[in-house]
């Protein structure tokens, strides 16, 4: 009788550790991130093949305490990482880096040069949206308040709201409806 209980006691420990773990932080590197070899010429194609909406680009540097706060609190919750990974290919680039990449329209170029002059990141974090065409159509600079106003930002580009208004006209509308709730 003594194993039975612990046995029963066991397995309800393993599946509540289970649901817990499910929901836990997990490495953005690994989970948000998609691999990438630095072409963005291509990683289009590989975006309009999986049926994704756009490409987002995470410009950060190492030093940067904000760009630290979206991996550590936002970047790295599972409800976060699969909605960006179902709507998005997510890549990183620091803004200090010498590592080439290629451009969405086949220029090579290093990271730095890419971040800083030809999509005119001066702070860090910017999270910059791309079309299947590679043109921007949303950024959001600096860290978000939390993952509530990070989703949101997603939303607004999966949902096509960026083609209407701001992001700030849409978070104020949403936000004040669901206070209307």
């Amino acid at each position: 009788m003594k194993h039975g209980f612990l046995g029963g006691f066991f397995i309800f420990a393993l599946l509540l550790s289970g649901s817990i773990l499910a929901d836990s932080p997990k490495d953005p590197y690994k989970y948000f991130f998609n691999d990438t070899w630095g072409n963005f010429q291509e990683e289009l194609q590989t975006a309009r093949a999986q049926g994704k909406q756009a490409i987002l680009v995470f410009f950060e540097m190492d030093e940067c305490p904000f760009c630290h706060y979206m991996k550590e609190h936002v970047l790295n919750q599972p409800e976060v990482q699969a909605y960006f990974r179902d709507h998005f290919l997510n890549f990183a680039v620091d803004i200090e880096g010498d590592l080439d990449v290629t451009d969405f329209q086949g220029a090579v170029m290093k990271q730095k040069d890419f971040s800083t002059k030809q999509n005119r990141v001066r702070a860090t974090p910017v999270f910059g949206i791309f079309d299947l065409d590679g043109k921007p159509i949303a950024r959001f600079t600096g860290r978000t308040s939390g993952v509530d106003e990070f989703m949101l930002f997603g939303r607004y580009v999966a949902e096509g709201r960026y083609k209407d208004e701001p992001f700030l006209k849409f978070k104020r509308s949403v936000t004040e409806k669901a206070g209307a709730l």
